[in-house]
């Protein structure tokens, strides 16, 4: 037998004899950890939720800024206080119990309840189902109504010293093209485009309710105005999405606008009042509470993680999947609205060609000098790894923090 083979057996053997044990993990872990800069403040939780096991810990009780890491808050306990089958919605309602004559005899209101992808062609979609029943003409005003949220449409309104540079459009229960309005100029060959946020969403959603309704041949005698459905109206057309749906758009792409939407709804919901940053909050914190989340050092005050307000350790973040994990009625639309690694969302290039690609379910975070990561890795032992990784910085850029990261999941990944 040649020296070469001879050795490559006794090699993949002693591979055998001698598995990587969790010590091994570890100390390729700290290897890992020890290229951060020194300025760098790091917290670190690696736990096995079946077999209740911490891999590694650093500074997991220390509180930091998780940047969009909030939205696996804001996600999970949407899930947990409605499911993933409540449906967000937004509808056309009307005083007048009887239009079979082809009149609303009255007010046609549009109001909203947190439907936050309802779009234009929504919209266009709804008159013409008013037309197809037969509706020629409205009596009355045409009226847009959010009052399922509250009138406080901006963060830095309701975040006490707020100074956050990534601004939103208005945070509204009626919601149409994300509460933007895009106007175009043309130069010769070029076209541009110029996006300004809706000043008023239940005005502009009336104004724009009653062109739609003119132009498809409905009249309307009177005017589009913001206003209050009556308890009594009744719904004749409605524009729905899961919670489900609403939640991958949420977090693979770490769409801000959609994770403030989702936070109100929430704060409506569980007060079964209106959808403000107190309730909301309240909501959020008591699903911790609920839920026996390490919550000492945990300040949650937006639903996506833009303010540097919020305060989270790693351990309430994976206590958090912890508990998602062993919830079997909402834990596949949960995870399922991770974004996937070297596959989708805010991981599409990430931990390509390694075993974390395809692997680990993650949700990012990223704001000047803060880069977090959690989620799900399976490793080659079939085991399911529970992840959470926060650094703060001033040295070293984004790209290194996210690289240790990585390496760290990857590690995990490639356990045998």
């Amino acid at each position: 037998m040649p020296i070469r083979f001879l050795v490559l057996v006794l090699f993949s053997v002693s591979i055998q004899i001698f598995p990587v044990t969790k010590e091994d993990i570890q100390n390729r872990i700290e290897k890992i950890l020890s290229r951060l800069p020194s300025s760098t403040k790091a917290g670190v939780l690696i736990f096995n939720p079946l077999l209740q096991d911490t891999i590694y810990k650093l500074n997991h009780t220390t509180s930091m800024i998780p940047a969009s890491n909030t939205k696996l808050f804001t996600t999970g306990a949407a899930l947990n206080l409605m499911g993933g089958d409540f449906t967000l919605s937004t509808k056309l309602l009307t005083d007048d119990n009887n239009t079979a004559d082809g009149i609303i005899n009255g007010n046609l209101y549009i109001k909203g309840f947190g439907n936050s992808l309802f779009s234009e062609k929504d919209l266009e979609a709804m008159v013409l189902e008013l037309k197809e029943k037969g509706i020629k003409k409205v009596t009355g005003n045409i009226i847009g109504d959010d009052s399922y949220f509250d009138e406080v449409y901006t963060r830095d309104d309701w975040i006490n010293n707020e100074v956050a540079n990534v601004k939103l459009p208005p945070i509204s229960a009626i919601v149409i093209n994300r509460n933007r309005i895009v106007t175009t100029s043309k130069s010769g060959r070029r076209v541009r485009r110029y996006y300004s946020d809706v000043a008023n969403p239940p005005q502009y959603a009336a104004e724009l309710l009653k062109k739609k309704l003119l132009n498809n041949g409905i009249e309307v005698l009177l005017s589009a105005q913001k206003g209050i459905t009556p308890e009594n109206a009744v719904t004749i057309s409605s524009k729905e999405i899961l919670l489900r749906d609403l939640l991958k758009a949420i977090n693979k792409s770490s769409d801000n606008f959609l994770a403030e939407c989702l936070f109100k709804t929430i704060g409506a919901v569980a007060s079964g009042k209106q959808g403000n940053a107190f309730y909301s909050t309240q909501a959020v914190l008591s699903f911790v509470d609920d839920n026996s989340i390490y919550s000492t050092g945990t300040s949650v005050v937006d639903g996506s993680g833009i303010s540097r307000f919020n305060q989270i350790t790693c351990g309430a973040i994976a206590g958090l999947l912890e508990k998602m994990y062993f919830d079997l009625k909402n834990f596949e639309d949960y995870y399922d609205s991770f974004s996937i690694a070297g596959v989708d969302g805010t991981l599409r290039h990430r931990m390509r060609g390694t075993s974390a690609e395809n692997n680990f379910h993650g949700k990012t975070g990223t704001l000047n000098g803060v880069s977090s990561l959690s989620g799900y890795v399976t490793t080659k032992k079939n085991e399911d790894i529970i992840v959470s990784i926060i650094f703060e910085f001033d040295r070293g850029g984004a790209n290194l923090h996210r690289q240790i990261q990585d390496e760290i999941v990857e590690t995990l990944a490639d356990w045998d």
